[in-house]
């Protein structure tokens, strides 16, 4: 994909819109959409809850693989084909799931939701809307990643209601309906920016070069992402259920994860803003921070009203977190494989989705409570810090710069 140079298209804002409303959608369902169907679950068919978490794990297992073949498609073959096959196959996967009768079918059909679904959006979407855009690409993209927060707070809510009024198969019919009727349309509209012949005048305007070679790039940032995510998925896929367990019903239970999501939006263009001013890795460190060292208070908490608080406190700077990853890739790859790069790099980012998912069911079932998911989950966040720590670094050291005046 290739860049408009002199006078950027009004057309990039269509681009960053669309992208925006298809991430809510898409990642809604796939990052933590499941967390209200938790007992409903457990209740029918006796799973455990690490076994419905799994149903999760899937999908992001799917979403990571997938996002490794499908980046590299995008950064070689017409991006709109690779955005429709994506849209149709979530829509069409979790309308299957509605006629699921055993756990294995809701493995594999969120698997392949992932794969050929999330994996044909997530980073083909985020590495498009970084194209069209030379200056105040931060905020493009936390616009953008506003989007998935949108989703990510208002599906659950969605679907504790109905699951209430329709009961699980009759939540995923209708969400997978929604999902085909809104995502297709959605992905007509994407295209790449129109090609510019360069001129001498143009050159001193391109991306200045990456200060670190790819490959070390793509392997340090694919080690923190696990680690954060990993801390970013515990909240996401059981707050809920950590809220119920207090008495709490399930629609008031995922109204606080809808509040801290609506919070998020402006936290994903707060943070996307700072990372235009203070730069990218900056940017990363401080949203990082701010989820580790809050994440375990969630346990504390007993009263409803005070979830309703505290959520909103951790969600504006936990929202920061996935866009000073994207702003990072975004600053540290070139624009022709920058696709590529950031479906491996996201490829870790959702195995530690589905990791932190899973091993937090899994503690909950061996000790009855959530104190040991959510401690996992800040020392989860303290290793991201010392590798994205370590990446600022070598970063300052090859612009021959103190560390504190970097900005990518």
């Amino acid at each position: 994909m290739t860049r408009t140079d002199q006078h950027p298209s009004r057309y990039r804002w269509v681009i960053v819109a669309a992208a925006s409303a298809m991430l809510a959608i898409a990642m809604g369902e796939l990052v933590n959409g499941l967390s209200p169907f938790f007992t409903t679950l457990e209740a029918e068919f006796g799973w455990s809850r690490s076994e419905v978490a799994f149903i999760n794990t899937a999908g992001l297992i799917g979403l990571s693989l997938g996002g490794i073949v499908l980046g590299f498609a995008a950064d070689r073959f017409n991006i709109r084909a690779v955005v429709l096959t994506g849209a149709v196959v979530t829509g069409l996967s979790i309308l299957a799931a509605s006629q699921a009768t055993a756990l294995w079918q809701l493995y594999a059909l969120f698997f392949v939701a992932g794969a050929l679904g999330g994996g044909a959006l997530f980073a083909p979407l985020f590495a498009l809307v970084g194209t069209w855009f030379r200056t105040g690409a931060g905020l493009a993209i936390g616009i953008a990643a506003a989007g998935q927060a949108i989703g990510q707070g208002g599906i659950p809510f969605a679907n504790a209601l109905l699951i209430e009024g329709l009961g699980w198969r009759g939540a995923f019919l209708a969400l997978g309906a929604f999902s085909l009727v809104t995502l297709v349309p959605l992905a007509l509209l994407l295209r790449g920016p129109a090609a510019e012949p360069h001129s001498a005048g143009q050159a001193a305007d391109e991306e200045a070069p990456a200060p670190l070679k790819l490959g070390t790039v793509v392997v340090m940032l694919s080690a923190a992402v696990l680690f954060c995510c990993s801390l970013m998925s515990v909240p996401l896929m059981h707050l809920v259920p950590l809220i119920q367990g207090r008495g709490i019903p399930a629609p008031e239970a995922g109204s606080v994860v809808l509040l801290m999501m609506i919070v998020a939006i402006g936290g994903r263009g707060a943070f996307g803003q700072l990372s235009d001013l203070i730069g990218a890795i900056p940017a990363y460190l401080t949203a990082s921070a701010w989820q580790t060292a809050l994440v375990f208070v969630f346990t504390q908490i007993g009263e409803l009203n005070h979830f309703y608080i505290f959520a909103p406190i951790y969600g504006f700077g936990y929202a920061g977190v996935m866009t000073g990853v994207l702003s990072t890739i975004r600053a540290l790859t070139p624009a022709d494989r920058r696709a590529t790069a950031s479906g491996i790099i996201l490829a870790f980012a959702w195995a530690g989705h589905g990791l932190g998912g899973f091993l937090g069911g899994m503690f909950f079932d061996m000790t009855g409570a959530y104190t040991v998911t959510f401690a996992a989950a800040a020392a989860a966040g303290i290793a991201n810090l010392v590798i994205v720590g370590a990446l600022w670094r070598r970063v300052a050291v090859a612009h021959r710069l103190p560390a504190p005046a970097f900005s990518a």
